[in-house]
This record gives C-alpha cells, sequence and structure tokens, in this order.
C-alpha cells in the first residue's frame, strides 16, 4: 500500500512540474501573486509615507552602523512607461523629523554641529537624468542639504507593481541606495578617537529608500445630464 501512494505521489508531482515549467518556478513574487503589469502606468506617483522610508546609516566608533531616519516627507515619481528614462523623480524631506531611536542624540543632530535645522528645514533631491544601468537603473540629480548643492547618483531598482483599486490608480515599488560625504555639506563635527585614527562618526553616510508609490485613481466620468 505505502509502494502505491508513493508511486502516486510520484505521478503528481511529474504531472505539475511537467505543466509548470521552469517559468513558471521563476515567476518573482509580483508575477505570482501581485496581478499587476511588467510595467506600470504613465503618470504621477506620490510616495504613501505609510509605507515607504528614507533612512541614513553611518558608522559610529569604527564598531556598530548606526540608522537614522526622516519621518516627515513628500515625494513623486513622475513615470513615463514609454520611456523611463524620460521618468523624474524628487523628494523633501524635513530636517527637523530626524529620528535616530534616542531624543538626546536627535536633538544634537539637530544644532548647528548637524543639520542646523532652523536654518535648513529641508532636505532636497530633484532628478535631472534616468538611465540603464545594468539590470537596474541609475538616476543623477542634485541633492541640497544644509545649503549645499550637489549632483549625486542613486542606483535603484524597480521592485515592482500593482494595479489599479478601489482606492488606487496602481503602486510602485522602487529601492535606490547611494554613498555621500557628509562634509561635502558643511556637517563637519567629530574627530579621531584619542590616540587613534578611528573616527567618532564615519564621514561617508549611506543613504537608503524604500518606496511605496501609488497614482491618483482616475475620477469617475461625471453622470449625464438631460
Amino acid at each position: 500500500m505505502k509502494r502505491v501512494l508513493f508511486l502516486i505521489a510520484v505521478a503528481f508531482f511529474a504531472i505539475v512540474f511537467s505543466q509548470t515549467g521552469t517559468e513558471a518556478v521563476n515567476q518573482t513574487f509580483v508575477e505570482r501573486f501581485a496581478g499587476g503589469t511588467a510595467v506600470g502606468d504613465s503618470g504621477i506617483y506620490n510616495f504613501d509615507k505609510a509605507h515607504s522610508f528614507i533612512q541614513f546609516t553611518v558608522n559610529h566608533t569604527g564598531l556598530t552602523e548606526v540608522p537614522g531616519f526622516f519621518r516627515d516627507f513628500t515625494g513623486s515619481v513622475n513615470f513615463d512607461a514609454q520611456d523611463i528614462t524620460t521618468s523624474t523623480v524628487e523628494f523633501t524631506a524635513k530636517s527637523t523629523s530626524i529620528d535616530t531611536g534616542v531624543a538626546a542624540r536627535d536633538n544634537h543632530l539637530r544644532t548647528a554641529e548637524f543639520f542646523e535645522v532652523e536654518k535648513y528645514p529641508e532636505i532636497t533631491f530633484k532628478s535631472t537624468k534616468v538611465e540603464k544601468k545594468g539590470k537596474g537603473w541609475l538616476m543623477t540629480g542634485n541633492f541640497t542639504m544644509k545649503g549645499v548643492t550637489k549632483s549625486i547618483a542613486f542606483p535603484f531598482q524597480i521592485v515592482g507593481w500593482l494595479p489599479p483599486n478601489d482606492r488606487s490608480g496602481g503602486k510602485m515599488g522602487i529601492a535606490a541606495e547611494t554613498m555621500i560625504n557628509r562634509r561635502d555639506y558643511g556637517v563637519n563635527w567629530g574627530g579621531n578617537l584619542p590616540g587613534t585614527s578611528i573616527p567618532a562618526v564615519a564621514d561617508m553616510v549611506k543613504i537608503s529608500l524604500q518606496i511605496d508609490a501609488g497614482k491618483k485613481k482616475d475620477a469617475a466620468a461625471a453622470p449625464k445630464t438631460n
């Protein structure tokens, strides 16, 4: 009896895999479960702050990577489905909304030794170019922090798409990451630990974005009147 059940099981899996093939096995999460299209529709996709984050990470005393976030931000993607290279991205983060999980440290970061939030309340980015880069994309743009504007590049991936529903005209996911030197923007606090060549706070800062952006649902056609 056990042998019969074993043979039935083998036959079942053989049928399943012969029908699905490697293409089905290798489908992405979005293709299998989201029901979205390979490329979304053109339009303006606004950042969903509740499901997105703008994070920075910096090494502290050569021992740990300390993360922080800007909790108050806005942003949008003007997406061109026909030619992604003509798409644009911009975002603004409120510098006073910095959050590293330690109140005393956050208050110090708001001072003139770091972000000087009263004088420079916003950190902004506006893309100037989008281009294909290997399997992903590269977004170049003007990044402004503490009154200094420099061109930086964000390698990014379009993670996936969700189709329109009752509340949204479609959604897209974007993951991007880059490095900047904080001293390029006048954030100069800190030197080496006494008697060492180890900086108390590293100069290089990693910026990471995980963005869920949604397009407004098209307004329903107005009812006809006689």
